[in-house]
């Protein structure tokens, strides 16, 4: 390991199940020291958790850096997306934050995308049409269904805005996450205030939305001084947007990111506004856009189905026919949120591991149809065929995901060897802060996008053919309410 230049800086990805927080040499991308803490999510139907974990993990994750991390000279949170943190007048929160993957939200969602006069209208002005992972639903539902919690909120806060403003004790958000919510309307870069009446959301509730390349502050005085008072803390940003920043991701770039949750989106000097509602119109953590997909079901999902065949989750044989819909909590792409798991074509002479390839062949499938048409809204699809595609996340490591990937897209595949993207992408952010320069250029100065390189192998049209088959059959089926 060569000597660090410095100076040090901190990135901090605080997602559904753990905060992970790197030290940073700013000059050349090196991590110095790494930490990490687990969070807990509710079971069943109900994905909260009590964002006051979030800040302890935080604090555990960074003091695992020890010495590094009060050399840090500016700091950066990246956090899940569309979270809704409900805090009361002295900073705490009212209850626990409704999470990104919650979609009890679904019929509020109907009545708000009605409510402004149908999809057309929410693309047009907020870029997206919302999905009920989106804030602006979850709001919705707890105006509706916890109508206390509701009068008691005296600010509204993304998961990463409520962390940035533990860490400063100033309110902020940033653009990029700002975009999940659906009462930040793209077309003008502001909050949208007929959505946030329809929603009846007081404006005051909400966060000052800071420029790209801004301070949210600096770090306060904490009860154990796990930073250093006065260190600069970068805006932040949604765990999307600091990926692509992690990346330096350049227009005709796709991403294809295998988590908890399957995500595809590359950046675009164009605004997206799709009106199906399939591809979010996102805008990214620097001037420009994020047009990106997400699945709801990906690596949880597969694990999933192993355990209960009782196999490793490598453990997959080719052959059959098969074919699986693993819908096992609702769907986003499709938009099908009362959906559950599907499997199709059963016959005796099934394998388990034919069945465990078949689940995998089906997340990757909804995660490619989404990918044509982030490609298309984007713009760039024309610049990308012949683009390898980054795959991103914890997925991309299994040989499985990765062979699914290439068989089912017929594309390059390219595997960055950097770990943890989400929390160099908030270091980058931090970085760009405190040396003046574009974290996307200083990620490219860092060479993450370096790895493993996969050639094309010849498409299986036949298994892209009976997941479409089986998906249309059984849209109706799939659609229908528990």
């Amino acid at each position: 390991m060569t000597a660090p230049e410095g100076p040090f800086v901190i990135g901090v990805d605080s997602s559904t199940q753990s905060t992970k927080a790197l030290v940073v040499d700013a000059a050349t991308g090196q991590v110095i020291a790494r930490g990490q803490a687990p969070h807990t999510v509710s079971p069943g139907d109900r994905r909260e958790t009590d964002p006051e974990e979030w800040w302890q993990a935080l604090r555990a994750a960074v003091g695992q850096c020890g010495r590094a991390a009060g050399e840090a000279a500016a700091v950066s949170v990246a956090g899940q997306q569309h979270g809704l943190v409900t805090l009361d007048a002295s900073g705490r929160p009212v209850r626990p934050a409704l999470l990104w993957n919650d979609v009890r939200s679904a019929p509020q969602r109907d009545r708000l995308v009605s409510g402004l006069g149908g999809q057309q209208a929410w693309a047009e002005r907020i870029g997206s049409v919302p999905a009920p992972a989106f804030t602006v639903t979850k709001w919705a539902w707890l105006r509706e269904n916890e109508p206390e919690a509701a009068q008691s909120t005296t600010a509204v806060r993304l998961p990463h805005d409520f962390l940035t403003e533990r860490l400063t004790g100033r309110a902020s958000t940033d653009r990029g996450d700002a975009s999940g919510t659906g009462w930040w309307a793209s077309s003008t870069e502001s909050y949208d205030e007929e959505i946030l009446r329809l929603a009846e959301l007081d404006p005051a509730l909400l966060p000052p939305v800071l420029g790209t390349g801004e301070a949210a502050g600096t770090v306060r005085e904490t009860e154990d001084g796990f930073l250093t008072a006065g260190t600069l803390v970068a805006t932040g940003t949604g765990d999307n947007m600091a990926a692509a920043l992690g990346l330096g991701l350049l227009p005709g770039q796709p991403v294809l990111s295998l988590g908890t949750s399957g995500t595809v989106y590359a950046v675009s000097n164009r605004r997206p506004a799709d009106p199906t509602g399939t591809v979010a119109g996102f805008a990214d953590a620097r001037t420009g856009w994020l047009p990106l997909a997400c699945t709801l079901n990906c690596t949880l999902a597969v694990d999933r189905m192993a355990a209960l065949l009782s196999r490793d989750r490598e453990d997959v044989e080719a052959g059959g026919r098969v074919t699986a819909l693993p819908f096992l909590d609702g769907e986003r792409t499709p938009d099908l949120p009362y959906a559950t798991g599907l499997l199709n074509g059963l016959q005796h002479a099934t394998t388990g591991g034919q069945v465990l390839q078949a689940a995998y062949d089906g997340a990757v499938f909804a995660l490619l149809r989404a990918l044509d048409l982030v490609l298309a809204e984007s713009g760039d699809s024309s610049a990308t065929q012949d683009a390898p595609l980054l795959l991103i996340g914890g997925g991309a490591k299994g040989t499985a995901w990765r062979e699914t990937v290439r068989r089912l897209s017929g594309r390059a595949v390219q595997v960055p060897s950097a770990q943890e993207l989400v929390a160099l992408g908030a270091a980058a952010q931090a970085a760009g802060l405190l040396l003046g320069e574009d974290p996307a250029a200083v990620a490219r100065r860092w060479r993450t996008t370096e790895g493993a390189s996969y050639e094309p192998v010849e498409r299986d049209e036949a298994t892209l053919d009976r997941l479409a088959g089986t998906l249309e059959n059984a849209g109706a089926m799939l659609g229908q309410r528990p």
